[in-house]
């Protein structure tokens, strides 16, 4: 791996998801230079690195927040000596109560600056805070648009009530820290245990017709995985429907069954 005091060309920004207007950025440089800041990640941390080869190098906000525009330029060259090129968006905003600008930090730096045009998908601007909104209404078609790939998450298998595999279907059951989590409700979704991406549908939110615990989980369609333990992935494909209230669990058991159904078939035409 190159030390940062090799590396010519960065580009900088949040990279929250990874989404096709960071790539465009990332593509024209050696490294990302990754602002981090706290909760309600697309792509939490280091996960960034999983999105791209490129070199990640973090910045916490926190750490840097109260630099002046000229201060974090003095950073970034102090930082990566041989630096020669910065890439940034044309939203880019940086240094302390965001005084400068992608223009500012042309100005400020002696080296070439590339400022990446608006990206677009389906007249949508891209914008982490728009893939954001897009999975709170449970617009995943839109969400994986913006995304360029499927929205992922991961947990740990923890154990869930036990009624699944007696009354119910057998699942699993995820414990998920720092994501955006999208609208409650049921997915069809592909399940990665052990590196193997499987077919499945998946329900997140409080279980309102038993214990009214939150919850992520996914049952694997058509093969029994027996006991599951470790982190397991969730890619979202298609939103199948709301959470609600059922009157029992024949009920439910019912709907689950339909939820299945609609979700292989979207699943094979894939």
């Amino acid at each position: 791996m190159k030390l940062k005091n090799t590396i010519k060309s960065i580009a900088i920004g949040s990279f929250d998801g990874i989404h096709i207007a960071h790539q465009r950025l990332i593509e024209q440089a050696e490294a990302i230079v990754i602002i981090e800041r706290n909760g309600g990640y697309l792509t939490p941390g280091y996960k960034r690195s999983l999105y791209t080869s490129k070199i990640c190098c973090f910045y916490h906000f926190d750490k840097i927040r109260s630099l002046t525009p000229q201060a974090f330029v003095a950073k970034l060259k102090e930082d990566f000596p041989k630096l020669e090129k910065i890439v940034v968006g044309y939203d880019f905003a940086f240094g302390k109560e965001k005084a400068g600008d992608a223009e500012h930090l042309n100005e400020l730096f002696d080296g070439e600056v590339c400022i990446v045009k608006e990206v677009s998908c389906d007249g949508v601007s891209v914008h982490s805070r728009t893939i954001k909104n897009y999975l709170e209404e449970g617009n995943i078609k839109m969400a994986n648009c913006l995304l360029g790939r499927a929205y992922h998450i991961d947990g740990e298998v923890v154990k869930g009530q036990g009624l699944g595999k007696k009354e119910l279907v057998a699942t699993l059951n995820l414990h998920v820290e720092d994501y955006q989590l999208p609208m409650e409700g049921v997915y069809a979704t592909r399940t990665n245990i052990n590196g193997r991406w499987l077919p499945s549908v998946s329900f997140l939110g409080h279980r309102v017709t038993t214990d009214g615990s939150f919850a992520v989980e996914t049952h694997i369609l058509d093969e029994n995985v027996g006991e599951v333990q470790g982190q397991v992935w969730l890619e979202f494909v298609a939103y199948l429907r709301e959470n609600k209230k059922f009157d029992g669990l024949d009920e439910l058991k019912q709907q689950i069954s339909e939820d299945i159904d609609q979700a292989r078939r979207i699943l094979d035409e894939r």
